[in-house]
Parts: C-alpha cells; structure tokens; sequence
C-alpha cells in the first residue's frame, strides 16, 4: 500500500495558531472596554445623556465583538483537533469558510485548507475516520 503525504498536521499547528490569536483578539476587546469605561467616565466634557448613549453602544459592540472572537477561536482549535483526527470533514470545511472572512490569516488559510481537504486521498482519509 502506498503513503501519500499530506499536508494536514501543518494544518493543524497554523489552526492553532490562528484559534489561539482570535482569542486573544477576544481579549482586546476586554481591555477596551476596560479603558473606556475608566477613562471616557472620568474625563468627559459631555452632558451626561450623551456619555450614557454612546457608552452603551460601546458596550455593546465591544460585548458582540468578544463574543465573536471567542466563539471563533474556540471553533478554530476544535478544528485544528478534528484535522489531527482526520475526523469531521463538513465541520472542518465550515470553519475554514467561516475563517475565510476574518482577515489576512484566515483568508490564506481557509483556501488552503479548503484546497487540501478537497483531495480525493485526504478525503478518503475523512472517510474512514468518521
């Protein structure tokens, strides 16, 4: 029987690299809503109505944008696992679409992976694993 070499553990180290810097990016949205609710309160000019508006919507923002960010890491390294399985094909699929829209990073990455799981011996690969 013949080896076919893949490229499927470099795949798994570049997804958690890329689950681990989208929780991070997670993270900046805590310490800026950290420095705003500090800061924008204490040294404000604004009538009070305002301050109150546009914090709220800040708030909110920052609150969907973490929440985003540590939904897609977390999807991400589970991905990066289920590509060391070889297990979960249409998962795998779905989270490099799903990183095709958040950056550079994701974007390189998710054709990539799109690219090589689409080879028929990769997705044997899947197949056998189910």
């Amino acid at each position: 029987m013949q080896v076919v070499s893949n490229n499927l553990n470099t795949f798994r180290i570049l997804y958690i690299i890329k689950g681990v810097l989208s929780l991070l990016a997670a993270l900046f949205f805590v310490g800026y809503l950290a420095f705003l609710n500090i800061f924008i309160n204490e040294s404000t000019t604004m009538p009070e109505a305002n301050v109150n508006v546009i914090m709220s919507f800040l708030n909110i923002a920052l609150g969907i944008g973490f929440v985003l960010c540590l939904v897609i890491g977390i999807l991400t390294l589970m991905a990066a696992k289920y590509i060391g399985e070889t297990r979960n094909y249409t998962f795998v699929l779905v989270i490099a679409i799903i990183n095709c829209l958040s950056g550079i990073l994701g974007i390189i990455l998710g054709v990539f992976t799109i690219i090589e799981i689409n080879k028929p011996h990769i997705k044997m690969l899947f197949d056998q694993n189910k």
